[in-house]
């Protein structure tokens, strides 16, 4: 006789599996408008970058899905973190909108780090989503990355509105948020998505003027 929580893992697996054959035909129509382009001798930066962006995030989409759908998906590799840092702006830049946000990468050195791409990219998203929703109309913000010991160390900060004082200590629990929209969840997977890789994720301050958050990832030699 199958438990509660068997049918729920088998739900988890069936939706899962729908949804990403939804984006595998996203997938195509992406490539589809790219060859399109490419036969016609039609070059669009802009346009080429936004397919880029749609076809990165299709897939850590499908990444997450598969971690839904198996029930832990991890694949930890090498990777050079001003590549993915960067990667990670590029995705984010979406949530701009409208504002004046000026994003500033400092990489002090070159750092090659184990960890899953598509779990790191996903976390580098909410933190910088979150800092872009945080900052009202114009602001910063500001990433550094540089090694200490066996680790790289990522510092993100901005200059938005700061964390009220009765979230700072519990800013990572599930369901915990200080938006009227927000699931609470966002932080929550973050830290545990990077704690399963042997990193960590940690709030180091939050103030009047300036709000930031530390990643620390395992480097390859260490």
């Amino acid at each position: 006789m199958q438990t509660k929580d068997d049918i729920l893992k088998s739900q988890a697996r069936c939706i899962s599996h729908e949804i990403r054959n939804q984006i595998s035909i996203c997938d195509v129509y992406c490539e589809i408008i790219r060859k399109h382009l490419q036969k016609n001798g039609v070059e669009i930066p802009p346009v080429d970058n936004a397919l880029n962006c749609i076809l990165k995030s299709l897939k850590m989409v499908s990444n997450s899905l598969l971690d839904l759908k198996s029930l832990g998906n991890l694949d930890c590799k090498s990777l050079d973190l001003k590549e993915v840092l960067y990667q990670g702006i590029e995705l984010a830049k979406v949530y701009v909108h409208e504002k004046n946000i000026e994003i500033n990468l400092e990489v002090v050195e070159n750092c090659t780090v184990l960890a899953d791409e598509n779990k790191l990219l996903a976390v580098l998203i909410n933190l910088l989503k979150n800092a872009i929703e945080a900052i009202e109309s114009e602001g910063f913000i500001k990433i550094k990355a540089k090694s200490e010991g066996d680790f790289a160390v990522v510092k993100i900060s901005n200059n938005g509105a700061k964390i009220p004082d009765e979230f700072v200590n519990k800013i990572f629990e599930e369901g915990l948020t200080t938006k009227c929209y927000g699931s609470g969840l966002g932080l929550f997977i973050c830290k545990n998505n990077l704690q399963s890789m042997g990193a960590d994720l940690n709030l180091v301050k939050s103030t009047g003027e300036i709000t930031e958050f530390e990643i620390t990832l395992p480097l390859k030699n260490s």
